[in-house]
């Protein structure tokens, strides 16, 4: 009986270690065009689960009870008509479509490569605008005429250096102290009371260590820490799921959006991060949504 509760209690411990582990940390490479991927278990460990927005991948499961209010759903595409993209569809064509959607000021995020309700948005106006079917998926003839009204995108047009335009703030942001971050625009936005105080760009994890979504409380704060299993640096680390945090990543600021975190928020505007650590007490909300 005594060697029992020995190693029930030892058991004990070692959980306890494994969820405090943090296990966030750059990595070297990240699928093409991909700027964040599928979500995992707002838990401390890495079970894949539902992904709470009608932008979800295809064959992952329906939203959970958290799903943002603010998602608009795809529209069904004719049967007959055969889709070149659509919403959910992740590549580098997709990159290009939103590049030129931008050129024609149907669209204001950069391209993410990752088909989701603002690109479906912006197609379904486009065909509105002419006289194509609006069905918010890209078929041969949607395509061409984009291609005709637009020109062939740059680098800097595909993947631009500057600064992320801020999406708009999902529905359970709009009341109390929130970081809002969205994955579609890949922005951090500080928000307070419905109102904006402060944005900046933000990285992902891979889809290997994909970085959770739902609504989350910041659990704990630490000024300077390092990982405990990767053994990086990550600075004005603010936790709100498990071993995953927003944090500023010096990997993101030399490479941009080339690598991924192993499922941490990166930040690589020290300065914001630093004015933003400081403002955010434990306790406030932490949505993440597509």
């Amino acid at each position: 009986m005594q060697r029992q509760r020995a190693i029930i209690r030892t058991i004990g411990v070692a959980t306890a270690v494994a969820l405090a582990a943090t296990a966030c940390g750059p990595q070297k490479t990240e699928s093409a065009g991909s700027s964040s991927v599928a979500p995992s278990s707002p838990t401390a460990g890495a079970t894949p689960e539902a992904s709470p927005s009608t932008d979800n991948k295809p064959g992952e499961p329906s939203p959970s009870a958290s799903a943002s209010a603010s998602a608009s759903p795809s529209a069904s595409p004719s049967p007959s008509v055969k889709q070149i993209m659509a919403n959910g569809d992740e590549s580098e064509q997709v990159r290009e479509l939103q590049a030129r959607l931008k050129q024609l000021k149907l669209l204001t995020v950069s391209p993410t490569g990752f088909y989701g309700s603002k690109t479906t948005a912006a197609v379904k106006s486009f065909q509105s605008k002419n006289g194509l079917d609006a069905t918010g998926g890209v078929d041969e003839k949607t395509w061409k005429k984009i291609q005709s009204s637009s020109k062939k995108p740059t680098a800097d047009e595909l993947r631009p250096p500057t600064v992320n335009e801020v999406a708009a703030p999902d529905p359970r942001c709009m009341t109390g102290r929130v970081m809002c971050i969205s994955k579609e625009s890949r922005t951090l936005a500080w928000m307070i009371d419905g109102k904006v105080v402060s944005t900046m760009d933000v990285r992902f994890g891979s889809e290997n260590t994909p970085t959770r979504e739902g609504v989350f409380n910041v659990g704990w704060k630490a000024k300077e820490w390092t990982s405990t299993i990767y053994h990086t640096p990550m600075p004005y680390a603010m936790f709100f799921s498990g071993g995953q945090a927003v944090h500023y990543s010096a990997d993101f600021a030399a490479r941009g959006y080339a690598g991924a975190s192993h499922g941490c928020v990166n930040v690589r505007d020290k300065g914001k991060l630093s004015k933003l650590f400081d403002d955010v007490k434990v306790g406030d909300k932490v949505v993440v949504y597509w």
